[in-house]
């Protein structure tokens, strides 16, 4: 699939945004990565327990469900993202089975079985919490044909203080506009952005179309493999930021 018209023009001043890796995130956080020129995970920061860091939703016939990878946390209070360890390897099949369990009755679940499975077999041979959401990560942006260039923060200067490090991030990569999500407006100082040459837009997750999901009630908030299993090679075309929408606040 190549780039469209409307997301050429997006590119026209190079973006960024930097965000924790999630598992198996939602269709707002590959929305956000199709939208800008460079991603990068944030695994620096510290690991949040009951978050999406290690677990994501899924539709049953019973209702939506968590689909958690167990991490070791005991002790480890203050250990960053990229530190944090698996507990056991048999969560991988689980999971896999989980999804064969829900979905194989979904349109394009066959086709997808033997994808999912393979990243399944990779998933449960890595020992970091980082890693395997990476692998999900970018194997979901190949399957979406998303070109968008993923970094780990790691590989960055990092400047002291929350606003001041992702401003040092943004700068190394040449951006000219950080991409933030709506939480970060209890401490981001966007002054220090615009002083510094950059702008700041505010994510919006309004506007997401519905579609026909195995399991109705709709439910927006599970994981993107949801839409591709649902969808199949269309499931892109409900990004908002393929259809021509803002994703930001301050777009028009």
């Amino acid at each position: 699939m190549g780039t469209s018209t409307v997301e050429k023009t997006q590119r026209a001043s190079k973006k960024a945004a930097i965000i924790q890796s999630s598992y198996i995130p939602w269709k707002g956080y590959f929305d956000v990565i199709n939208y800008v020129d460079d991603f990068v995970l944030f695994d620096d920061v510290q690991f949040t327990r009951r978050d999406w860091r290690n677990r994501n939703k899924l539709k049953t016939p019973n209702g939506t469900i968590w689909l958690t990878i167990p991490v070791e946390v005991k002790g480890k209070y203050l250990q960053p993202i990229k530190e944090t360890a698996i507990a056991s390897p048999e969560w991988a099949n689980n999971h896999f089975q989980s999804w064969k369990h829900s979905y194989s009755k979904s349109p394009y679940w066959k086709e997808n079985e033997k994808w999912l499975q393979d990243l399944y077999k990779q998933a449960g041979e890595l020992k970091l919490l980082s890693h395997v959401n990476h692998l999900f990560i970018k194997a979901i942006c190949d399957k979406l044909s998303i070109e968008t260039k993923l970094h780990w923060s790691s590989d960055f200067q990092l400047a002291e203080g929350k606003t001041e490090r992702l401003l040092s991030i943004c700068q190394q990569l040449g951006s000219k506009e950080y991409l933030s999500g709506p939480a970060a407006k209890v401490y981001l100082t966007e002054n220090t952005f615009t002083d510094a040459g950059l702008s700041v837009a505010w994510l919006d997750y309004r506007g997401y179309l519905e579609y026909e999901q195995v399991h109705p009630p709709f439910s927006h908030e599970v994981s993107i493999l949801d839409m591709i299993f649902s969808l199949g090679p269309e499931a892109k075309g409900q990004l908002k930021s393929v259809r021509g929408l803002a994703i930001t606040e301050s777009a028009t």
